[in-house]
């Protein structure tokens, strides 16, 4: 073994003479080298590089920012922050050529003082390195090249201890000094070398231990930093401070030495403490980012953009290593008050599951997304064993594709469609029809998209015991009057509606086709669905936007590390609703608001428009409220896991009814206006609130708002049967209404509304009950008998 040692340090004395004589006398070309950049990413080509042997651009993080430019996340695999060499502190360019290569500035590519010097020493035990700092640069390259190729065998190729690679490295670094300047050189180093403890490059270590820039160290910090190049796992201070501060004090002792400076200022700098408060732990990723959920969403997003990349796989390699800026419109104030609403309101363990959702109708800018189940974790301890903490993987508001659940039913908040449908088929807000608080619907005839249908199976439609009488699409709206709706889409049809829904922006949360399953499914008026929650909260920007939808985004613009803009998602904003169609619904839908269902979610200084929204059994409940600038909407919903299978069957059919949640002890209402008031008011208050300028709902035309006027046919001298078939003839819908009158029973006596109404009104026939019976007459009192004495004689 002995032998084998000094035979190579023989060699490599032979090597270094024979080389030392070669580039003394010039005459030592390079067959190949390394290749760097410009100052931003140190990696570039030189023009005698084979293409294969090109270094790649040095990794750089991207970062994650929210709307207000605050730094949401940041995505690495190195945590690199490139700086050019004017922004590095002189101390720190000092510290790191006096530690590792102090004569630098003096040799070529090889420091033949040093290697001699390493050589000597290590032949009497003491293993040193002489490799100059250009010479270290090769090959921090080369081993970032094997492991961006993920080629192990170059790896290994690169860090093995061989004469082959010392002299590939010289013939590189040969290369490099050719092609470059000290100064650019020491640039690339200084942002290339891992500093320990995940940090890349000395403006990320600056910002690491010591909470500051590398324009910014001290002499302490700079000696420090420089310390860690040569061992940055055994001398990081984080983990072992003893040992960091006695690698530092080396470099100063070796600064002093050098006369880089004082003995007083080694002196005072070797007394500075490490401050261990200064630490400043990286963010890395969704699950350690203060909105995980929504950073997730922006990562799914990412993965899914063109212009970083043809596949998944090399997207998310250029958001790791490419040093992008990826900027969103998250309100941050607004996400963290719907954290703070939710919370407040509904625990992360207690049995349900709830949203808030907000974005931009003007341009499909997602501003907030919270869930009641902040934390992503699998809920397992310590130990791995499981434990419920109310974690969860699931975004609650988006598809599955998107990393999203089931989905939610969507309840009344579907009226919405019913009466954009009718708007547009010409049916007006004064379209009326009278109610029944209950209607089994079973055997009514429906239009869908083939044809006529009818209603096979009982299907119960029930609402308050107020809902009876007349309504028209005013009242039918504010009160939320379930059979108005139905009757209101037995006259439009499914066709319509559910395509209505469609291209609004709907979607279902499991990717059914809601146009071919649900237009022979009437119950659709009343949300029968499982939607995202994104996406109906989209549907209803869309009427904010005039008719003109935009897809939701999560991405506002990507640039890359030199400025250049790179291609976000496109909204695909375009008109899929008559703007006056869209200004009529705006006018109807503040009824909810002002005047029905939604009055909890009353903003003062907003003129707002929305909807609750209640499933069945009150399994879900919602309310949406929107501006011309902000949609949004809240839910909560019964958690059907079967962790709590035990917890709603003793329940029975309330669910949401009245519950007392049992870990944030919160009583729900079951009811959307609950919801208006609890979560959404709160969290659109504080969203509003950071829109610098406002827009007002434009008033709807007549011809919208009213919608097609059509003539009532005469039923005079016709019976009521005859009536009854001229009038649905001419697409009315009838009523019959009873009272007496001279006339013989069951005579049509007149039909209301007369002239003019709107198309598809309902038109009531008065029928006579026949003359009214006389009151009977009662006999006039006689006088008490007295059984004692005889009866009295007339005269």
């Amino acid at each position: 073994m002995l032998l084998g040692k000094r035979l190579y340090l023989a060699l490599m004395f032979v090597l270094v003479s024979v080389l030392g004589g070669v580039l003394a006398a010039g005459m030592l070309a390079p067959a190949f080298g390394i290749a760097a950049d410009t100052a931003r990413t140190a990696v570039g080509g030189v023009s005698d590089l084979p293409a294969e042997l090109e270094a790649p651009p040095q990794w750089q993080r991207s970062k994650l920012l929210n709307g207000d430019n605050s730094v949401l996340t940041y995505f690495y695999e190195q945590n690199r922050v490139y700086v050019t060499l004017d922004k590095i502190a002189p101390i720190m360019r000092e510290a790191q050529v006096a530690i590792e290569d102090h004569r630098f500035y003096e040799h070529g590519a090889m420091d033949l003082q040093g290697t001699m010097r390493a050589m000597v020493s290590t032949s009497q035990g003491n293993t040193q390195g002489g490799s100059s700092i250009t010479q270290q640069y090769v090959r921090m390259v080369l081993v970032e090249k094997a492991d961006a190729s993920g080629d192990d065998a170059a790896r290994t190729a690169a860090t093995e201890n061989t004469l082959a690679r010392k002299i590939r490295e010289l013939r590189y670094a040969i290369a490099v000094e050719k092609e470059f300047s000290k100064d650019q050189i020491l640039e690339f180093y200084l942002n290339m070398a891992y500093y320990g403890d995940g940090a890349y490059g000395v403006e990320a270590a600056a910002r690491h231990y010591f909470n500051t820039s590398a324009a910014k160290l001290t002499l302490p910090q700079a000696a420090m930093l420089a310390g860690l190049v040569r061992n940055p796992n055994a001398s990081n201070p984080v983990k072992n401070e003893a040992v960091g501060v006695g690698r530092r004090n080396d470099v100063l002792a070796r600064m002093a030495e050098l006369g880089k400076i004082t003995p007083a200022e080694a002196a005072e700098a070797k007394a500075t403490p490490f401050d261990q408060k200064k630490v400043k732990p990286f963010r890395n990723g969704c699950a350690n980012s203060e909105f995980p959920f929504l950073c997730d969403y922006a990562l799914r997003t990412l993965q899914k953009t063109p212009s970083l990349g043809a596949t998944p796989d090399e997207r998310l390699d250029r958001v790791m290593r490419g040093g992008l800026t990826i900027k969103t419109q998250i309100d941050p104030k607004a996400q963290r008050q719907a954290e703070k609403r939710m919370s407040k309101t509904i625990a992360a363990k207690d049995p349900v599951i709830s949203t808030i959702v907000m974005l931009e109708p003007k341009t499909g800018l997602i501003r907030a997304m919270a869930q009641n189940r902040q934390v992503m974790g699998d809920n397992k301890d310590s130990k791995g064993r499981d434990k419920w903490k109310g974690e969860t993987f699931y975004n609650y508001a988006v598809g599955k594709d998107m990393g999203g659940a089931d989905g939610v039913q969507g309840g009344s908040t579907f009226k919405m469609f019913v009466a954009a449908a009718a708007l547009e088929q010409g049916y007006g807000a004064g379209t009326s029809f009278n109610v029944k608080a209950e209607k089994n619907w079973e055997g009514e005839t429906f239009q869908n998209c083939s044809g006529p249908f009818k209603v096979y199976g009982k299907w119960d439609v029930t609402g308050t015991r107020s809902e009876v009488g007349n309504y028209d699409m005013w009242r039918g709206t504010a009160q939320s009057v379930n059979n108005y709706f139905a009757a209101l889409e037995q006259v439009v049809g499914m066709c319509p509606v559910v395509n209505m829904a469609v291209r609004l922006g709907l979607q279902s949360a499991i990717g059914e086709n809601i146009v071919k399953l649900y237009q022979w499914r009437p119950s659709f008026t009343l949300g029968a669905v499982q939607v995202t929650p994104l996406s109906l909260v989209n549907a209803y920007a869309t009427i904010a936007n005039r008719g003109v939808r935009c897809d939701p985004v999560i991405l506002k613009s990507i640039t890359t590390s030199d400025g250049a803009p790179l291609a976000v998602p496109d909204a695909n904003c375009r008109r899929v609703l008559n703007a006056g169609i869209a200004d009529a619904l705006n006018k109807i839908f503040q009824g909810p608001i002002y005047n029905g269902t939604l009055t909890s979610a009353q903003i003062p200084g907003y003129r707002l428009a929305g909807k609750t929204g209640t499933v069945p059994d009150n399994k879900s409940a919602w309310a949406i409220a929107y501006t011309p600038d902000l949609a949004a909407g809240a839910m909560v919903s019964y958690d059907n896991n079967g962790r709590f299978a035990k917890y709603w069957k003793a329940r029975g059919k309330r669910f949401l009814r009245y519950v007392r949640l049992p870990d944030s002890h919160t009583v729900l209402s079951g009811y959307g206006s609950d919801v208006g008031q609890k979560l959404l008011r709160p969290s659109m208050q504080a969203a509003l609130n950071d829109i610098d300028e406002h827009s007002s709902f434009t008033a709807p035309d007549s011809e919208s708002i009213n919608g097609e006027q059509v003539s009532v046919p005469s039923c005079s001298g016709m019976g009521v049967k005859s009536c009854e078939a001229v009038l649905k003839d001419a697409g009315f819908l009838t009523q019959r209404s009873y009272k007496f009158d001279e006339s013989p029973a069951n005579t049509l006596i007149s039909t209301y509304p007369r002239g003019e109404t709107g198309k598809g009104s309902q038109i009531t026939l008065t029928i006579s009950k026949g003359p009214k019976p006389e009151e009977p007459t009662t006999p006039p009192p006689t006088e008490p008998t007295d059984p004692t004495q005889p009866p009295k004689h007339r005269r």
